[in-house]
């Protein structure tokens, strides 16, 4: 299928065309694990030796994301933590590693946690503060400068070529987890980024139903990404093919999806900007937010579906809040059809610093009326 299409025209086909064989409209599963050799013992179908590496599949949706985030290729791994393992896994021994503070608790638990077994100095610096992140970057000499843009659960937004052009003159590479945006809002590698990494049981996937991961790369010869390539090949943390299925099935909508809850979430967060029990606001389309500005240069067609919100009075009332909601579901994850809302510290405790009165909101696909009525009502008590 021709590339030069709207990408939510792409998506829709899945960067594909209906079988050769069958005509059907809908990708195939296979699941085979292993694949037969002829009498001569050669593979019978070239690149098909097995499951780990050779699945058709599997190809076409990476093919499909390295399409969306403009990177040379992408690999998927069985989760998002899966993915940011294998980055940090290029990091040599006795180097050193950098990563903003305040970021996803599952990922600064297990690199607090895997720089300590493996004698990896540590750096946590808050990335959005120029100043600080060079003076970071030239006095740790890092391997790799790891940031989320935007932030989970703070939604803090850091200049992502500011950081790639700091990273890169202090010799480190730079990694951006950009989950909370998307593809299609923000694509890291435009701005120099050199990997980037995705929970596809987010928004890509769209539906709650799987455990997905993805890292892209600006350059496929780079031996770092050799290194990202074999780590999913013989550590073996692929992602099976019922599972890769889902996948495409979910990104084959997301240009509506995120269309629909970006645009709510912003509506969503203008609301709760005006409402007297709210503290304030968390969201980066908002024209208050500190980093509004940059935001609107590194991101497009909306903020993203994510919006932090401070409720008034401390944890109690937030999680009394929590606990009127309706519409919106009291589960963790985001990026889901369905809206989610979460009391952060209930989650994180102490681990990242998160407000006790932080209520996280994953926006989903409902009427965004029915959304503010909920939140409005579970406010007001």
């Amino acid at each position: 299928m021709s590339t030069d299409k709207n990408i939510a025209t792409t998506l829709a086909h899945a960067l594909g065309k209906p079988d050769q064989r069958t005509g059907a409209v809908v990708p195939g599963i296979e699941p085979a694990t292993t694949f037969a050799r002829d009498a001569s013992y050669a593979l019978a179908s070239p690149g098909h030796l097995y499951a780990r590496d050779d699945n058709d599949l599997c190809r076409q949706a990476e093919a499909l994301i390295a399409h969306m985030e403009k990177a040379q290729s992408s690999r998927l791994f069985a989760s998002g933590m899966a993915a940011i393992a294998a980055v940090f896994r290029t990091v040599p021994p006795g180097a050193a590693v950098a990563i903003q503070s305040g970021i996803y608790w599952g990922t600064t638990v297990w690199v607090r946690k895997f720089c300590q077994r493996n004698g990896i100095a540590l750096v946590e610096c808050d990335t959005t503060n120029t100043v600080q992140l060079t003076e970071t970057l030239a006095e740790a000499a890092p391997d790799l400068l790891f940031i989320e843009s935007p932030s989970n659960p703070t939604l803090k937004v850091t200049d992502i070529a500011f950081a790639a052009e700091a990273a890169h003159k202090a010799g480190a590479v730079l990694a951006v987890d950009a989950t909370a945006a998307t593809p299609l809002v923000c694509r890291p590698i435009e701005f120099g980024a050199d990997l980037v990494v995705h929970s596809a049981t987010k928004a890509l996937n769209g539906h709650s139903d799987l455990l997905a991961g993805v890292v892209s790369t600006s350059n496929e010869a780079n031996e770092r990404w050799k290194l990202i390539v074999e780590e999913r090949h013989d550590a073996g943390a692929v992602l099976g093919a019922f599972e890769t299925w889902l996948l495409v099935r979910g990104m084959r909508t997301l240009a509506l999806r995120v269309e629909r809850m970006n645009a709510s979430a912003m509506a969503i967060a203008r609301f709760l900007d005006a409402h007297a029990n709210v503290e304030s606001v968390l969201y980066p389309g908002l024209e208050t937010h500190p980093g509004h500005d940059i935001a609107v240069k590194q991101m497009t067609g909306g903020f993203g579906s994510l919006v932090s919100v401070l409720v008034k009075g401390g944890a109690d009332e937030a999680l009394a809040v929590a606990g009127r909601l309706q519409t919106f579901l009291r589960a963790t994850s985001l990026g889901g059809v369905e809206s989610l809302v979460e009391h952060r510290y209930s989650i994180e405790g102490d681990a990242t610093g998160v407000p006790k009165n932080l209520l996280r909101l994953s926006v989903g696909i409902e009427h965004v009326d029915d959304l503010i009525a909920d939140l409005d009502q579970a406010l007001n008590g």
